[in-house]
C-alpha cells in the first residue's frame, strides 16, 4: 500500500446493535453485509432450534460459503455426501457445489456463516424470514435466485437423509 492510499476501514459489528432476523425456528443475526466490507464478504450468524430445517439443497455460482459452528451440530450436505460438523468444526463448499444444511437430529446449532465474495445477502436473509412467517410469497425466493447467487436443485440424498432423521 502506497503512503497516499487510505486503508480499509474495520468492520465491527455489537451484539447489541445488530440486526435480526427470524423465523419459527430459527434466528440470524445480521453481522456485515458486502457493501461495507474490505473485500466485500458477507457474514451471519444463525441459531438453530432442535429439528430445525435450515437450508434445502442449493449452491451458488461466485461465493465460497463458509461455517463455523459455534456450539450445536449442524447436518450438512455437500455434494452427495451427508455429515454432521460439531462444535469447532469448520467448512468451506466451493462454488458450483451443491449443499445444504440444517440442526443435526435432536441437536440445537449456533453457526457462523462467511460468503466471499460478499453479495449485498441481508435482503436475502430478510425475504426468508418473511416466508417462513407466511409474509411473503415462496415464489419470492425463486425470482430472487440470480441476484442473491442462490440456486435450488433436486437432492435425493438430502431429502433421505431428512426423512431419516425424523
Amino acid at each position: 500500500m502506497s503512503e497516499t492510499e487510505i486503508p480499509p476501514a474495520a468492520v465491527l459489528t455489537r451484539h447489541a446493535e445488530a440486526e435480526t432476523c427470524s423465523d419459527p425456528s430459527s434466528v440470524m443475526t445480521l453481522l456485515a453485509d458486502s457493501d461495507g466490507t474490505p473485500g466485500g464478504f458477507t457474514s451471519y450468524r444463525s441459531t438453530f432450534a432442535k429439528g430445525a430445517a435450515g437450508a434445502p439443497a442449493h449452491f451458488h455460482t461466485r461465493a465460497t460459503e463458509m461455517f463455523f459452528v459455534i456450539s450445536g451440530a449442524l447436518q450438512v450436505l455437500v455434494g452427495d455426501e451427508v455429515t454432521v460438523l460439531k462444535e469447532g468444526d469448520f467448512l468451506a463448499v466451493p462454488p458450483h457445489t451443491p449443499h445444504a444444511f440444517a440442526a443435526a437430529p435432536g441437536c440445537e446449532a449456533d453457526v457462523l456463516f462467511v460468503f466471499t465474495p460478499g453479495m449485498g445477502r441481508f435482503d436475502y436473509l430478510r425475504l426468508l424470514g418473511r416466508v417462513m412467517r407466511g409474509e411473503a410469497d415462496p415464489k419470492e425466493i425463486a425470482e430472487s435466485s440470480e441476484r442473491f447467487d442462490n440456486h435450488y436443485v433436486d437432492s435425493p440424498v438430502w431429502r433421505a437423509a431428512l426423512e431419516g432423521s425424523a
